[in-house]
């Protein structure tokens, strides 16, 4: 699992996403999987489902909603983490003078990764 990265001043960025698939009956499952298999590739190593994201465009926000809407039906876990461009990567990226990144630099609570909700 990644581990949030502090945003560092001048750098390109993108979100990485890793998905973990809940447990569920057969038809449930499939259904997960088919809402995952569009927007996100599966790495059988980790049992877990990656997506990537530069910008909060139509497309980003697309993913960023099949990714809730699934959490939300399927109990799937998403977690949210700022990682460096990798050389493969070949679509838009944040930069850390975007709105995104002050977000991403104002901690609310220490410690919680990015896009967990605080448990209280």
């Amino acid at each position: 699992m990644p581990t949030p990265l502090p945003v560092p001043e001048g750098a390109s960025w993108i979100l990485q996403i890793t998905i973990t698939s809940a447990q569920a009956a057969k038809a449930q499952w499939n259904a997960q999987l088919d809402a995952l298999r569009p927007i996100a590739g599966y790495d059988e190593a980790t049992q877990t489902w990656s997506a990537h994201i530069g910008a909060l465009n139509l497309a980003g926000l697309g993913v960023l909603q099949t990714l809730f809407d699934t959490a939300r039906t399927y109990g799937t876990e998403v977690r949210l983490a700022p990682v460096p461009v990798p050389e493969w990567w070949r679509g838009p990226v944040f930069t850390s003078d975007s709105e995104i990144a002050a977000l991403l630099r104002a901690e609310a609570d220490e410690g919680r990764p990015l896009g967990h909700l605080p448990l209280a």
